[in-house]
């Protein structure tokens, strides 16, 4: 892969995390003076699980975001998150594998 194609691609995994972070939890789209009745299910729950370290991240600098959404719906929800968190932190380490070599043993007769 050349460099400028894996910047095309940083740059594209950017902006979609950008559009991402719209459906951050702590959104207006929950906040219950707003939207009454509206709760966060099991697809939020998912989503806001998958971009958890990048909301993590952007907590830090930003009150207005939160990692996880308190105006959900039980556990759908809590399941949801899990699930993504399941993916979001513990995917990447089972893509980079450990090749493992194994030593021919010399039979001696």
């Amino acid at each position: 892969m050349s460099i400028s194609r894996k910047w095309s691609v940083l740059c594209a995994i950017l902006v979609v995390a950008a559009f991402g972070l719209n459906c951050a939890a702590g959104n207006y789209r929950w906040d219950q003076n707003i939207n009454p009745g509206q709760k966060a299910g099991f697809w939020a729950g998912i989503w806001h699980g998958l971009i958890i370290i990048i909301t993590f991240i952007i907590s830090l600098f930003d009150k207005k975001v939160g990692i996880y959404e308190v105006n959900n719906a039980g556990w759908p929800y809590n399941l949801g998150f899990i699930i993504g968190l399941c993916f979001s932190i513990l995917a990447p380490w089972r893509v980079t594998r450990k090749r493992h070599h194994h030593k021919e043993e010399k039979v001696c007769a």
